[in-house]
């Protein structure tokens, strides 16, 4: 490429990743995948190296971050937040370790770490108490955050010592939060956000910080911004006194001697990333002594001792070939994106929601169109953008019906809510799905009446109502296709065996609004009978802890409906148990048990019982089993092949049993 051709291209690219820039930095809203950015970025670089006269001020490959938002107060970095280089590859990272040994010697050790994906913010303390806290920004100015970052209980407000220190992380959204934020999003018919990253962005621009404080998010430290007072020597060093000061740190990192050990590091985790319970894009390598990096320094964008190992792009492109509509057993309509099949991190993905008509219309959304697919969260696909550079023509607008594709009742939108809705109560898809979360694993758990099961019965009219599922006979079951007497044998047991769920059990697969599995369980625990919920007020139902006014007001609207009475007098009728028979848990005043009081964690495989089991029976002893080790984990318990939340644990100094320890101490 000559010079006249190599400056019209920069410009080109310049422009390019200027506006895509903005898009994902500004408006969080990306237009095009993380891998033809990157793709472009890199090419921009090499040209700029090749011609370094061309290279100006403001060219992306000088730029930090994104411009500050207006909507916060100012704050200029005491020392700046600098980005870092990017590798893609091998070579890339060998070729960084050659830079890095050319330059202190061959004496050198680095650092990895997992890269967060989330938000850069810094943290000041003076005198150990916290005072600030500022987004990136641009590097040299970012955006005061500190009430929303106040709201991040990971945060100490004051640390161990009475340092005046400046501290740099990451906060971000787990993805526990993230799904638990969409599926509110989505039952209000909302948009839901597209990554954890842009989830926990949005959630520290607010201006209200109880908005923050509800998205339970989370951060991880991994920086001192001028360790020069601290006394340390190396970046390790600096780790390990931000947990002495009661700052939160991944203890993910390892200090590795060689490149070589920093690719298995690498190759390790493009395996174990999808168990994380927060996303990674890539791992961060720096050069451990602090007395090297200052000997490397910087460049005015990135420091020469750190570079950031970019994983293979999770985003792909592939064309939209339909859009179908499903009815949910609330008479929601949703919007189905019918995909050309293609991979996305590790599974082939040909269908991905598009949840409401208003998402459609502002993402631009045709039938036809080539578009951007990921996994939110790495589970679930979705739609990230259209590529209308790609249209031919040919696309066609998509319009939502204003008549139930299942029953043809009108539909309404509910006030308050984008969805779309079905309000008829005899809705055949309604019904449908309705059976089906009936018999689902977390409700009464008949196996063997899986969706197809009763997608068959139900065209068959052998089934309305739950209700019916009681009254099957052999001889019915025998006349349906692929239906053999060892599986109709089977079906009909398992049914059998359903009447004697205990009533939390019955009560989720009944499908009451806003009511699920935990609430449903808290509520049998509560009321003990179907009979004595049934004739709950909307006061005794709000006095219960994690009751709110909304379920409150669902369950006794549920309840007064003479349909409901109808098949609850049926399904007893039946002989469908109406009682809790599970233990009712007992306070730590109350209960001698050794759990009584306790926080425990539950990993790896157990024998003897289902991990369910054991913790129902931890909890009816008084004990708290919980999700997560932390420092407030008083007891890990260990089966087979148990894996990082065991080996938090050892590190932490936490107390481990294995299951035979558990079943004896449950025995006493």
């Amino acid at each position: 490429m000559d010079a006249t051709s190599a400056q019209k291209r920069i410009i080109e690219l310049q422009n390019l990743l200027n506006q895509y820039n903005y898009e994902y930095h500004i408006l969080d809203k990306p237009s095009v995948p993380d891998s033809e950015y990157d793709q472009l970025l890199r090419e921009l670089i090499q040209l700029e190296e090749q011609y370094p006269e061309m290279k100006t001020p403001d060219s992306p490959t000088q730029r930090v971050g994104g411009a500050v938002l207006e909507m916060f107060e100012k704050v200029e970095h005491r020392t700046p937040m600098l980005s870092l280089s990017n590798a893609f590859n091998e070579e890339d990272l060998r070729d960084f370790d050659r830079r890095v040994r050319q330059a202190v010697g061959n004496d050198v050790s680095y650092v990895c770490e997992l890269k967060i994906d989330g938000l850069a913010v810094s943290l000041r303390y003076e005198e150990g108490l916290f005072v600030q806290g500022a987004t990136r920004g641009d590097g040299t100015v970012g955006e005061d955050i500190t009430a929303n970052l106040k709201t991040i209980k990971s945060i100490p407000l004051r640390i161990k010592k009475p340092l005046t220190i400046e501290v740099r992380g990451e906060a971000f959204m787990p993805k526990k939060s993230f799904e638990a934020l969409n599926k509110i999003k989505e039952e209000r018919g909302e948009e839901p956000f597209a990554n954890p990253r842009n989830a926990a962005a949005g959630s520290l621009r607010q201006l209200d910080p109880r908005i923050a404080a509800s998205r339970n998010l989370d951060v991880f430290l991994y920086g001192i911004a001028d360790p020069g007072e601290t006394g340390i020597q190396s970046h390790s060093e600096g780790l390990d006194l931000l947990d002495e000061l009661g700052f939160k740190t991944n203890k993910e990192r390892k200090k590795c001697a060689t490149i070589e050990e920093v690719l298995e590091y690498i190759e390790g985790w493009v395996e174990k990333r999808p168990n994380l319970p927060y996303d990674i894009d890539g791992i961060v390598i720096k050069v451990d002594s602090l007395s090297q990096q200052a000997e490397l320094g910087t460049t005015a964008k990135s420091p020469r001792w750190a570079i950031a190992y970019k994983f293979p792009a999770e985003e792909v492109v592939t064309k939209l070939l339909d859009i179908e509509l499903n009815v949910g057993r609330t008479g929601v309509i949703t919007p189905t994106a019918v995909l050309d099949p293609v991979r996305v991190a590790g599974t082939t993905v040909s269908r991905a929601s598009l949840h409401n008509e208003d998402l459609i219309r502002e993402k631009d959304i045709k039938i036809g169109d080539f578009v951007v697919v990921k996994k939110a969260g790495d589970i679930i696909p979705e739609v990230v953008n259209v590529l209308p550079d790609r249209r031919t023509g040919e696309e066609k607008d998509f319009m939502m019906p204003t008549h139930c594709p299942e029953c043809h009742s009108d539909l309404i939108r509910l006030e308050g809510e984008v969805a779309l809705r079905c309000i008829n109560p005899k809705c055949p898809a309604q019904i449908r799905e309705g059976l089906i979360h009936f018999v689902s694993r977390n409700a009464m758990n008949i196996e063997g009446l899986g969706e197809k099961v009763i997608s068959q019965l139900f065209h068959e009219k052998l089934i309305e109502d739950v209700a019916d599922l009681y009254k099957l006979t052999r001889e019915q079951l025998l006349n349906l296709e692929r239906m053999g007497e060892k599986s109709v044998n089977n079906l009909l047991n398992a049914i059998e065996a359903s009447k004697q769920n205990s009533l939390e059990k019955l009560l989720f697969g009944l499908g009451i609004r806003h009511v699920g599995a935990k609430a449903a369980k808290t509520l049998a625990q509560e009321f003990g009978t179907m009979e004595a919920l049934r004739n709950a007020t909307y006061e005794q139902l709000t006095a219960i802890n994690e009751i709110g006014e909304k379920m409150a007001d669902s369950i006794v609207t549920f309840f007064e409906q003479p349909e409901v009475q109808e098949l609850l007098a049926e399904l007893e009728s039946f002989g469908v148990n109406m009682e809790y028979k599970g233990p009712k848990p007992v306070s730590a005043e109350e209960s001698n048990s050794i759990f009584a009081g306790k926080t425990i964690v539950l990993t790896g495989k157990l024998e003897n019982m289902s991990r369910s089991e054991a913790k129902e029976k931890i909890e009816a002893l008084g004990g708290n089993v919980a999700g997560s080790v932390s420092k407030k984990t008083d007891l890990v318990i260990a089966g087979e092949d148990a894996g990082s939340k065991l080996k938090k644990a050892q590190e932490l100094g936490i107390e481990v049993w294995n299951e035979e320890r558990l079943v004896e101490e449950l025995k006493k």
